[in-house]
């Protein structure tokens, strides 16, 4: 199993930790304010398997690094420390949160694309955004399950998909490949795809018709 770098410990990045732990992966857990303000949540978490570091260690230590901050605070993540790592993005849009950004409302660009760019050597894969929180430790189920809930992903490096392939599938989800970045649009938020429970080909099939419309 392998190591994983998760940056913040909010709601994705704390769910993210309890799904991958009980999958058997090792989990390096930072945010802003430093380890020492997670040391209630690295014992909630448990198993031996948790340890609080900081944003630096965790980019450093993950084998592949989950990306669950506000998006109004990516270009403070360090780039040395990514550099060649996969990237998974659980970033959302929310003006009221983030503040306006010009490029989003136009559509002309995607929040993953944003954080490619902030990190032109990491391979960024969009990730988690569109799963409540809540979920991801308790929808997973074994591969080849009936019904089995889908996520989508997206992202440049075939590689770099295969192991948020990998992952999911520990996880216990189905992944759906939406094709380069620029295409992650389809499941963001306020889109069909974006919380609903779907199995694959329900997921593929409403990316598919998914319309994009100016963000709000």
């Amino acid at each position: 199993m392998s190591t994983v770098g998760i940056i913040g410990a909010g709601n994705i990045g704390t769910n993210v930790a309890k799904a991958a732990i009980a999958a058997g992966h090792d989990v390096v857990i930072a945010n802003s304010r430093g380890p020492e303000t997670l040391s209630d949540l690295v014992e909630e978490l448990g198993s031996g398997r948790a340890k609080a570091v900081t944003v630096e260690d965790a980019a450093r230590a993950g084998d592949f690094v989950v990306v669950a901050i506000p998006l109004k605070s990516i270009e403070d993540l360090p780039k040395e420390p990514l550099e060649d790592k996969v990237v998974l993005d659980a970033n959302n849009y929310y003006p009221q949160r983030d503040g306006r950004i010009a490029v989003l409302d136009a559509n002309l660009a995607t929040t993953s694309e944003l954080l490619q760019k902030h990190l032109p050597h990491s391979h960024v894969v969009k990730a988690f955004n569109h799963i409540n929180a809540k979920d991801i430790p308790r929808d997973g189920q074994p591969a080849g399950t009936e019904d089995r809930r889908a996520l989508a992903i997206a992202g440049a490096d075939p590689g770099a998909k295969a192991v948020a392939t990998a992952f999911l599938d520990t996880l216990g989800y189905d992944a759906v490949d939406m094709g380069d970045l620029s295409e992650s649009w389809r499941i963001e938020r306020d889109t069909p795809g974006y919380g609903a429970r779907l199995n694959a080909d329900e997921l593929s099939e409403t990316l598919a018709g998914t319309e994009r419309v100016h963000q709000v």
